[in-house]
């Protein structure tokens, strides 16, 4: 017995005739069994000769123990996915591997007095059991996991690429911190306006270090190009709104009375420039302490005080107040000469643009607010409708015609931009800009379980990267990981002290680790060549395979992963390491399962459903239906233990059929062209929603076509010929859904080699148009019959032929019909004027 995608060879076993119950738990440990004899030796190739290739992948686990509901309402139809691929004759990899680094792993090893290692590999062991009882077609010789100085090497080579071309430096820096999990954490990874972090729900910090960051913001505009992508639209926009791109007018305000000093600011509305009445800068600005006058000093410096125990969330929530103190300096206006009073403000933030605004009260709601509580000056300069304005009683932020704006003065909105730019440029006292939302990724964390930075830091050559011969930079085995504020590698004095590159004398390693955001930006690119040590992927394996051609997993992962992986992608290409512009141009996004009470699952609820269980009590292939039949995927649904039962009785309806048919020994039955036309759509409608991931619809036709075949045979239907490939092609369209019900039922019919080898049912054009409608007649809104009429009937035909029905005519009881509808190909709806 041979086997390919874990697609096991039969021997040709005879049919019989079978009614008795299928036995799905027996049977599954039966096929996965002889899949696992059977799995291909570690070692990659090339694909096929003649075969088209397909790359499927979703978004690998971490190794957090057990596989819960939600890992298999992911994994499941994106091998269902994988599966049907195969049979359309694609040659396929679909690989899987383990997420292996970072907090969790970490934080679990702490609370249990264990090695996070050992908690790690334990752990992936479970899982790797538990991933095969799903009847997953996984390649599992292709497997990465993370935290392998074997696959980790390759993060640390690949940083110092990012490092060679600039895209990796280090700054000191204001960052966010989790006092919980004692790390730094991206600001993607800081959740809700409580600023809570996304691990362990605990609120952030603020705290100034010295961080390494990747510059994501130099591909900025070629992130926003979605063009090359099918991706939901909802991604798309998410990655938009994150990117954040404005375009406007970057600028200086000179000091008054202070030559040579000034400040940058940016504006959307260039246009709203003669209605500045004040300028604010945040209170983290580097000129605040050089700006404040000595009157002023004591009170800005409370303020300052004040806004650093506040989060950013909390200074710029529209339902507070804006506070603010004067520095006791003027700025100069660039247009009029005009001095304008400098403010410090807590709602503007360091971390945003340039950390100073031009304050336009009229025409702008928090400058409003700020102006109103201060009793500073709103000038107007845009009028809706360009006549003469008056003091507003709240803000006009909308375009409109230039008014008390000098030369401007009764210009639109959008033309006044341009010219007070085109102005500003030629005097050289300002710019036209692009700015983003999009701020560089920190990677740094102060933890132990993660990927070494590989840098050293010498006294006398400064800051260094590991020579590529010393890679990789281990991890002690033996490192304290209690979290301390500081990484626990600065306590292990074998790790942190080494000898300089260059000049050989003593240096200290970089003791922060890298967020695993890194490990999983590249992760498909690794899976090519999870062996290969001549670089990150054998670059004949990657011409061949790439790009990825489906990518599942989760929408939460939209401006963290996917973003991530892009920009890895587009920096890798500038490197020379791929061709390719985009990572994976298809993705889709499963939805989420719920608890029966439509809440998300938790133990603190005890709403959580174990799949283990559900396995040893029903079999994996009907828990693997009823989540395909749950609802479209993209959308998710509650947990309903009656689905799983009526999962069960489909699986069961259909062994019970392919039992029957494959004894069945009738001749040929002229009755049957009805059902030989419903088998040959319902190919065509399953492939088409297998294709396009509408799971839940493909079994609702196998379930309808399923019924109709019961009926044929109630009826007395034996057509030999017809049952055979009833059951043949019945088996073949289940093989993604329920792989493993499909192996045994193709063994009963006698198939060769695997049914997961053998091709998609092939369709029959001539059958798939009907000869006959059925036509649903109403009388009053009742059904009283249903009548057949050639395919091609009009509506007056169709009308007719629901008025000659006998049951129609005992309906109306002699009452004349007022008015007759037709819907046409469906239903007839006779009115009556009773």
């Amino acid at each position: 017995m041979q086997t390919q995608g874990g697609a096991a060879v039969h021997g040709g076993t005879p049919a019989r005739e079978d009614t008795a119950r299928y036995d799905a738990p027996t049977l599954e440990a039966k096929w996965r069994a002889r899949w696992a004899a059977t799995e291909p030796a570690a070692g990659v190739r090339l694909p096929l000769p003649g075969r088209r290739k397909h790359y499927a992948l979703t978004m690998f686990p971490y190794p957090s123990g057990d596989l819960h509901i939600g890992h298999w309402y992911a994994m499941v139809p994106a091998d269902a996915h994988a599966r049907y691929r195969r049979m359309q004759g694609d040659d396929v990899i679909f690989p899987i591997g383990f997420d292996a680094f970072g907090l969790p792993a970490e934080n679990a090893a702490i609370r249990r007095g264990v090695h996070p290692l050992r908690w790690t590999m334990d752990n992936m062991q479970r899982m790797r059991g538990q991933l095969r009882s799903m009847g997953a077609s996984f390649d599992w010789s292709r497997e990465v996991v993370t935290c392998d100085p074997e696959y980790y090497r390759w993060n640390q080579w690949l940083f110092l690429r990012l490092l060679e071309r600039g895209l990796a430096y280090r700054k000191h820096a204001p960052v966010d911190f989790c006092p919980q999990c004692n790390t730094t954490v991206a600001r993607e990874q800081v959740i809700g306006p409580e600023r809570l972090c996304e691990r362990c729900d605990t609120p952030v910090v603020r705290r100034d270090l010295e961080q390494w960051f990747l510059a994501i913001t130099r591909y900025a505009e070629e992130l926003l190009d979605f063009s090359h992508l099918d991706w939901p639209d909802r991604v798309i926009t998410m990655q938009r709104n994150w990117i954040g791109r404005s375009e406007g007018l970057q600028f200086s305000f000179e000091v008054r009375d202070r030559p040579g000093l000034s400040f940058e600011v940016f504006t959307t509305r260039a246009d709203t420039i003669y209605g500045v009445s004040f300028c604010v800068l945040a209170p983290e600005h580097p000129l605040v302490t050089t700006l404040t006058t000595p009157a002023c000093r004591e009170e800005v410096a409370s303020y300052q005080e004040q806004a650093a125990r506040r989060s950013e969330i909390d200074r710029l929530s529209a339902d507070r107040e804006r506070t603010g103190v004067f520095c006791g300096a003027h700025a100069v206006h660039p247009l009029t000469g005009a001095p304008v009073p400098i403010w410090i403000g807590d709602y503007v933030l360091a971390s945003y643009g340039t950390g100073a605004i031009m304050a336009v009260p009229a025409h702008d709601e928090r400058d409003f607010d700020f102006a109103t509580r201060h009793g500073l000056p709103i000038p107007v300069v845009i009028s809706a409708d360009g006549s003469e304005p008056r003091t507003p009683r709240e803000p006009y932020t909308g375009d409109g015609i230039m008014v008390h704006s000098g030369p401007y003065s009764g210009l639109g909105s959008a033309e006044g931009r341009l010219a007070v730019t085109r102005e500003m440029e030629r005097t050289g006292r300002g710019r036209g800009q692009v700015n983003y939302r999009l701020r560089d990724w920190l990677i740094s964390r102060q933890r132990y379980w993660g990927t070494p930075i590989p840098v050293v830091y010498c006294p006398h050559c400064g800051t260094l990267p590991v020579p590529e011969g010393e890679l990789p930079v281990l991890l002690p085995p033996d490192a304290e990981f209690v979290p301390t504020g500081r990484s626990p590698l600065t306590l292990h004095a074998g790790f942190l002290h080494t000898r300089c590159p260059n000049c050989h004398g003593p240096v200290t390693r970089e003791t922060d680790t890298m967020d695993t955001f890194f490990d999983s930006s590249w992760y498909q690119y690794r899976y090519l060549s999870p062996h290969y040590a001549a670089g990150p992927f054998d670059p004949a394996q990657a011409r061949a395979w790439l790009p990825v051609d489906v990518y599942t997993g989760g929408v939460e992962h939209a401006t963290m992963h996917l973003l991530y992986t892009r920009f890895f992608t587009k920096a890798m290409r500038d490197m020379g390491l791929t061709d390719q512009d985009e990572p994976m141009p298809r993705l889709f996004n499963q939805g989420v399962i719920l608890g029966e009470n439509s809440e998300k699952m938790s133990k603190s609820r005890g709403n959580v459903v174990n799949p283990d269980d559900l396995t040893v009590r029903y079999g994996a292939d009907a828990v693997r239906v009823y989540l395909m039949f749950i609802g479209p995927w993209e959308a998710g649904g509650p947990w309903n233990p009656q689905g799983m039962e009526g999962a069960v009785r489909f699986l069961q309806r259909v062994w019970r059929l392919v039992s029957w048919a494959a004894g069945t020994q009738g001749g040929p039955d002229p009755a049957g062209t009805a059902l030989r036309r419903r088998l040959h759509q319902t190919v065509r409608t399953v492939g088409e929603d297998l294709e396009r991931f509408s799971f839940n619809t493909a079994i609702a036709a196998l379930m309808s076509l399923v019924n109709e075949a019961s009926q044929y045979r109630d009826a007395g239907g034996e057509d030999r010929e017809l049952w055979r490939e009833v059951a043949s092609c019945v088996t073949r369209m289940l093989a993604p859904l329920a792989p493993h019900l499909a192996e045994e039922c193709w063994e009963l019919l006698g198939g060769e080699r695997s049914v997961h080898e053998a091709p998609w049912p092939a369709i029959d054009e001539g059958l798939l148009s009907e000869e006959a409608l059925t036509l649903v007649v109403q009388v009053d809104g009742r059904v009283r019959d249903r009548v057949a009429v050639p395919a091609g009937a009009g509506p007056a035909e169709q009308q007719a032929a629901a008025l000659g029905s006998p049951r129609v005519a005992a309906a109306l009881a002699g009452a004349t019909p007022g008015r007759v509808v037709v819907v046409p190909g469906r239903l007839v709806n006779i009115v009556t004027r009773r």
